[in-house]
């Protein structure tokens, strides 16, 4: 079985040897950067919406272009691992998901996806809405009412719960990535038509990308696929203190955008 898992990057960065990774430079399109990598601006793409989509544009141009009987995402600073390791380390690749690995476990599970974070005091639909202006969620309940309202009661259940797999990384078989991404581009490029974005700061115009990741979820739940977490490793140190600060103080001083 061949398997491919695109790694995401807008940098050059060291990237995992293994067969399993195929670096690609998102955004090409309306980049200036000359990066080593493949890039998401050939053939089907959406590579000039990576302002707004960000790691989705290389989802798109794999599900548009590549042939694959598995196909993933992960981060350039993100990598899934079935080794978690004790200790620090110069080399972190020797960790780092193997073709091998996946293709094993794939003969079992739809999908191979991160572990889930617990946000204990937020539900999804909270923790959304105290980080980004609510508008583009509610408007996302509303399409996926009118265009797919056999998920209405999956994406309740995702926006109440205080679990959520994050980031847009995950392993799919191909025929079930097909069927993902037919469902999923189609909501967020319905939700393009009706979400002014014009007055967002940059960070909140990823509003496409955040979306998805909720949405991963919706579908999840939907179809009931059987799956596999697995421990995420990040290539660079993690800000903890600085996070749970920012998290509890969106908690309760932000205010909800209508």
């Amino acid at each position: 079985m061949k398997t491919i898992i695109l790694v995401a990057t807008h940098k050059e960065y060291q990237m995992p040897t293994d067969s399993l990774y195929l670096p690609i430079h998102v955004g090409k399109a309306v980049s200036s950067a000359t990066l080593p990598y493949e890039g998401d601006n050939s053939g089907d793409h959406i590579s000039e919406k990576n302002p707004y989509y960000c790691e989705l544009t290389a989802l798109y141009y794999a599900w548009k272009n590549l042939s694959a009987d598995a196909i993933g995402l992960a981060h350039y600073r993100r990598h899934f691992s079935e080794r978690k390791p004790l200790l620090p380390r110069q080399n972190k690749f020797p960790y780092v998901l193997t073709e091998k690995e996946a293709n094993s476990l794939l003969t079992t599970y739809d999908i191979l996806l991160p572990k889930q974070r617990n946000y204990f005091i937020e539900t999804g639909y909270t923790q959304y809405i105290h980080s980004h202006p609510a508008e583009g969620l509610d408007k996302t309940k509303e399409i996926i009412h009118r265009l797919y309202p056999d998920y209405d009661t999956a994406f309740e259940q995702v926006m109440a719960s205080t679990k959520a797999h994050r980031f847009n990384m995950f392993v799919m078989k191909r025929n079930r990535l097909d069927d993902y991404c037919s469902w999923l581009f189609s909501i967020l490029f319905e939700l393009e038509k009706h979400l002014d974005i014009s007055s967002y700061d940059t960070y909140n115009k990823r509003v496409y990308g955040f979306i998805a990741e909720r949405l991963l979820d919706v579908y999840l739940v939907k179809h009931k696929l059987a799956y596999k977490e697995l421990d995420v490793m990040f290539m660079e140190k993690e800000h903890w203190i600085k996070k749970i600060f920012s998290f509890l103080k969106r908690k309760f001083l932000s205010k909800k955008t209508e």
